[in-house]
């Protein structure tokens, strides 16, 4: 989860850390809590893919606990999506969703490593479909080719990219710290800069040097604003302490007080007891055709 806090990373197997805390299990909770909060937002998306006929076989790359898998499969009752994912704790996940709802036998899924030289047999999909994905990749172009080889002739590429992880607080929020939000977002923006150079890529030329006709395009911004759910204050309390693990050697003093006031949930200051918290974010899609 490089990208953003709530990110799946195809490649990265997302260990748990010192002192016996699984941030896999916090990873998962925040990717559950994205499909929910924006459940509407991920709706439209599988809504807009122009895919002419309605695919049957479906892959899904790097589909963390299933948000897009489970959204395929809605918007496609006779597909069968192969899900592919490094993380054996957000396979697990998404087996136990799939089953909830009665798709199990529609899923299948495979434990990879998209960046290794070669990948497992993932069959001849109609549809490929890679959200917040390929941006973790080493060799995005590299992983393009591999997906055109892959689909059926005339098949569709969709891919999701995110401008970055919500934003959540007021511009003038905390009131003893204003702005800390952009502050920490500016921190790990900088060290994404280097360690994820495809972060923000242009990736029509990347489509199509990989031999895709780049057929749509189109930017959704989503805003929601209160009264949020308790699901919205869950989401920024788990996404803002994952960004405090990565940013608290960089942040002011002052910053890093303010924010682990927000992030304490018995405290008066807490972010579950904010009554303006929203939820802002910005994603792209590209829909790509095999020629």
């Amino acid at each position: 989860m490089d990208h953003t806090p709530h990110s799946s990373s195809p490649h990265t197997t997302h260990a748990s850390g010192h002192g016996g805390h699984d941030h896999t299990a916090d990873q998962s909770e925040i990717l559950d809590l994205d499909a929910e909060v924006l459940a509407d937002h991920l709706d439209a998306l599988t809504a807009w893919l122009p895919v002419g006929a309605a695919p049957r076989r479906i892959l899904d790359l790097g589909c963390g606990t299933g948000a897009g898998t489970l959204a395929l499969l809605g918007r496609f009752p006779g597909a069968e999506v192969t899900a592919v994912d490094a993380s054996a704790a957000h396979l697990d996940r998404l087996r136990e969703k799939a089953a909830a709802v009665g798709a199990d036998d529609r899923v299948r899924l495979v434990r990879a490593d998209l960046d290794a030289s070669a990948w497992p047999g993932l069959g001849t999909p109609q549809l490929v479909w890679a959200s917040a994905s390929l941006h973790h990749l080493a060799d995005p172009a590299r992983a393009l080719r591999r997906v055109r080889e892959l689909l059926a002739p005339g098949g569709l590429l969709a891919v999701v990219e995110l401008a970055g992880f919500p934003r959540f607080l007021p511009a003038d929020a905390p009131e003893s710290a204003p702005g800390l939000e952009e502050r920490l977002h500016a921190v790990l923006d900088h060290r994404h800069a280097a360690q994820l150079p495809h972060r923000g890529a242009d990736w029509g030329p990347l489509f199509t040097g990989a031999g895709f006709t780049v057929e749509d395009q189109r930017t959704l911004r989503l805003a929601i604003g209160s009264p949020h759910t308790e699901a919205v204050g869950r989401y920024a309390l788990g996404g803002l302490r994952r960004m405090r693990e990565r940013a608290a050697a960089e942040l002011a003093p002052g910053d890093l007080a303010a924010l682990d006031r927000l992030l304490d949930t018995a405290g008066p200051q807490s972010l579950l007891r904010r009554a303006d918290l929203a939820v802002r974010t910005e994603r792209t899609a590209w829909a790509a055709r095999r020629d």
